[in-house]
């Protein structure tokens, strides 16, 4: 149980993030107890998983700060997907596979797309164009097109009839653990590139803005309980999810795309934009970037070999061709968009536009 005299560490928006996180999910509760309409079940544990997902990243990144900026920015990469990850355990474990593969793809154009346009919106428009160095941005976009690949070629050997179209399973199961194999090679790349500044005070100064270090038992202790809220949350979230779309009449599709990505990836978004209000571009695309190729190069795949456990179905790596389309058109703008190691603000809004032509087509499923 967190101290009440350890709380004191909280800084004004970090309390605030808290106490609202704690209300909002407990409304969840209460909602779900009282048998209330799927509807505003729906919302509510929406709010909550969004909450609860910056309490989780604010405890990341404070655990981050004793362990040196490398491990930090693997930490936050890789535990800052865990209400995804929750959310695509139980609707895989509800059957709701469609949903899990467009929230998956959702997160990746979300993060890479939206909030990578709204940050170059903010930046830009606030700093005028700013330079980056293009190194990691350019190995990001490669890796993501590796996975456009695992992605399009099992869903082209199933659409074309081909051999290997019955044996769709087994070559998800291998391109899964392909994207492990290359997930981990890349591991040491990003800890070499990252501590070539071992200071990084720009991100201290970010960590430390509203309040003092948190003690490493109450940032063990908020991580812990963030995560267990959100795993309360994303059952919430997912139990009413099918009847509430039909009740406010999107598609599940729209619904894991859109607002399962948004919910669940609530700290990255805010993040990338405020490092680009700042004028830290490195900072902004690397917190855009990461996060979804996290969820391609590792929560992907460890949902692929888990779904047979989880889920009364296999998911596997034959995606609805729009998707994989949308996904493959997405990567190659951004590539094109950061490989010159500049943007401007309008750049941000092709993106921006780019996202919102997308999300319209998938409204109707």
């Amino acid at each position: 149980m967190l101290e009440t005299t350890a709380l004191k560490h909280l800084g004004r928006g970090q309390r605030l993030t808290l106490v609202t996180a704690v209300a909002v999910t407990v409304a969840a509760g209460v909602t779900k107890a009282a048998g209330v309409a799927p509807v505003p079940r729906f919302v509510i544990a929406g709010l909550a998983l969004a909450t609860l997902a910056a309490v989780v990243g604010q405890a990341i990144e404070q655990v981050g700060e004793r362990l040196g900026p490398s491990a930090t920015g693997l930490l936050q990469s890789t535990l800052g997907n865990l209400p995804e990850l929750f959310v695509c355990l139980f609707a895989l474990s509800d059957g709701l596979d469609g949903v899990v593969r467009a929230a998956l793809v959702g997160s990746v154009l979300g993060n890479a797309v939206l909030v990578l346009g709204c940050a170059f919106v903010a930046g830009g428009l606030r700093h005028g164009p700013q330079k980056f160095d293009p190194e990691e941005p350019r190995l990001n976009a490669s890796l993501l097109l590796l996975v456009v690949a695992a992605l399009m070629v099992p869903t082209l050997a199933s659409k074309l009839g081909t051999p290997a179209a019955s044996h769709t399973g087994a070559l998800s199961n291998a391109c899964a653990i392909v994207l492990l194999v290359v997930y981990a090679a890349s591991l040491p790349f990003y800890l070499r590139d990252r501590s070539r500044d071992t200071d990084r005070p720009d991100t201290k100064v970010e960590a430390r803005a509203d309040s003092e270090p948190w003690p490493l038992r109450l940032s063990i202790g908020m991580l812990t309980v963030g995560s267990a809220g959100a795993a309360l949350a994303a059952n919430w979230f997912v139990q009413p999810l099918q009847e509430a779309t039909r009740s406010i009449g999107i598609s599940e599709t729209f619904t894991g795309l859109v607002i399962v990505a948004i919910a669940s990836n609530a700290v990255e978004n805010a993040v990338g934009i405020r490092f680009a209000l700042r004028a830290k571009p490195e900072y902004a695309i690397s917190t855009s970037l990461n996060s979804p190729l996290q969820v391609a190069l590792l929560l992907t795949p460890v949902l692929v070999l888990l779904s047979s456990v989880v889920g009364p179905t296999k998911l596997t790596l034959v995606f609805p061709p729009l998707l994989v389309a949308a996904l493959a058109i997405s990567t190659l703008v951004v590539t094109v968009v950061i490989y010159d190691g500049e943007y401007t603000w309008i750049e941000g809004v092709a993106l921006i536009g780019l996202y919102v032509i997308i999300a319209t087509a998938f409204w109707w499923g």
